[in-house]
Parts: structure tokens; sequence; C-alpha cells
């Protein structure tokens, strides 16, 4: 048979306390946890887009409507023939963006917007733009297209049974 061993346990001495006015300081219960990053304030806007054939506009303010920035294709190339390419427009998010990183904002809420009437929707910048802000690291809330919409309108010229010609 094996033989058991003893194990044998050391008691601690118990020391009481002096009484004494000052107090040892106190460690708080739970540690912070490592690597979490404190909450970071996040501020929103509203970038307003509004597109057509010939240019691509950008209009970015916060939510009390006060303006953060206002760029146009015009502002970044010097050919008319340009101002509404996709990757023009690509280059006008990228300077309005950098406008309100400036400014800590890191949500936004996105508006485009085309001529009211136009055919065609809204003009080929506009989807550049929207990715363009994704890639810059802003948070995408919310994505409307606020084109107005011609009902009715106005009576065509020609009279009731159209223009003779």
């Amino acid at each position: 048979m094996a033989a058991k061993k003893k194990t044998e346990t050391t008691e601690t001495p118990v020391v009481e306390a002096t009484p004494s006015t000052e107090q040892a300081p106190v460690t708080p219960t739970h540690a912070p946890v490592v690597g979490a990053k404190p909450a970071k304030e996040e501020r929103t806007g509203i970038v307003y887009i509004n597109t057509s054939k010939n240019n691509t506009m950008i209009h970015m303010t916060d939510l009390a409507g006060n303006t953060i920035s206002r760029i146009t294709g015009g502002m970044v190339t010097k050919h008319s023939r340009l101002k509404a390419d996709p990757t023009i427009a690509m280059f006008v998010a990228k300077k309005a963006a950098e406008r309100a990183k400036d400014l800590g904002f890191t949500a936004l809420y996105v508006r485009m917007r085309a001529r009211t009437g136009s055919e065609r929707g809204i003009g080929p910048g506009a989807h550049a733009a929207v990715k363009s802000f994704d890639k810059e690291g802003f948070k995408i809330l919310n994505i409307v297209d606020t084109s107005r919409v011609a009902r009715g309108g106005p009576k065509k010229k020609g009279g009731k049974r159209g223009r003779r010609v």
C-alpha cells in the first residue's frame, strides 16, 4: 500500500489593525479592460449631392443646417466638359471630406438630387461621390434620392391638336 502523505497547513497570523486617522487607498474592485478604446463622440452631418449631366455639387452641413463645406466640380477641374465626370466627383467628395474630418464628423446622411424633370435621373457623379465618402471612413447612415418630380406642370405649347408643322 502506498503511504499517505500528510499535508501541513500553515496558518497565517492574524494582525489586528490599530486605529488610525489615515485610511489606506481604496483599490477598485474591477480593473479596466485592456485594449478598450474610450467612447468617441460621433458627430453627424448631412451631405447634399446635386448632380446633373454638366456638373456635380456637394454641400455638407451639420444637423442644424450650418454649412461645413460647399465644393463643385468646377473648383477641382479647369475643363468644363469633365465637371460631371465620376472621377472628378470623387475628388470633389474627397475635398469636402477633408474639411468634415477636421471638424470631427464621423457619420453622414446622404441626399442625392437631380434636376427637376430630368429623364435620365441623377448624374454620373453621384454614386462615385457616395463611394468616396465611404472610402474616407465615414459611416453612411442613410441614402435618399430627393429629386423633385414634375406632376402635371405648365401647359405645353401648341393648343388642342398640337403644333402644326
